[in-house]
């Protein structure tokens, strides 16, 4: 018989429910989707999403550090589409598993992770080696590093026990009464 351990006691799953918030509520619907809504930075008209300072701010960062998120080759448009269309109901999904302790969310997180360290790896090469790569690969690397990070943190995490969310029954008796069995 197992137990959930209450996410209080999971501080690495509290750390990773904020970063898929993050991704879920920034990064995914904010800030990526506008690569797929302006097609050209160059001549476009301000879309209803995002908000304009979403769009000035990947803009600035675009033109100032980083050529390819200007660039948008079909390569990067995909890592975005999959960004919206998977990555982004991960995260809500995810968020609700690592809270309650589910321990289905296993291999989904498994499989997100090593998508996600290809996807990114993909695009550090571009920045690093590619037709638009960046001057600024230090900083740019840096933004990037959470989606390296985060993701080993969670293959870890995952890949390590079968069941990351509880522990035996005993041993919440154990630390409930100090002494196994008593209180039976």
């Amino acid at each position: 018989m197992a137990e959930v351990i209450p996410l209080s006691q999971r501080r690495i799953d509290i750390v990773l429910v904020a970063f898929f918030v993050i991704n879920l509520l920034f990064v995914s619907y904010l800030i990526d989707i506008e690569q797929l809504v302006i097609a050209n930075p160059a001549h476009f008209t301000y879309p209803i999403w995002p908000p304009r300072v979403v769009v000035d701010f990947v803009h600035w960062w675009g033109y100032t550090y980083d050529p390819l998120l200007i660039a948008r080759p079909v390569s990067f448009k995909v890592t975005i589409w999959l960004d919206n269309l998977l990555y982004g109901p991960f995260y809500l999904v995810a968020i609700y598993a690592y809270i309650k302790g589910k321990q289905w969310i296993r291999l989904p997180s498994i499989i997100y992770a090593v998508s996600m360290i290809s996807g990114v790896i993909t695009i550090l090469s571009e920045e690093a080696f590619g037709q638009y790569r960046t001057p600024h690969l230090a900083l740019v690397v840096t933004a990037n590093a959470s989606w390296i990070i985060f993701p080993l943190i969670i293959l870890f995490r995952m890949g390590l026990t079968e069941h990351p969310f509880t522990r035996p029954a005993a041993a919440v008796q154990t630390s409930m009464t100090g002494v196994a069995g008593v209180g039976r």
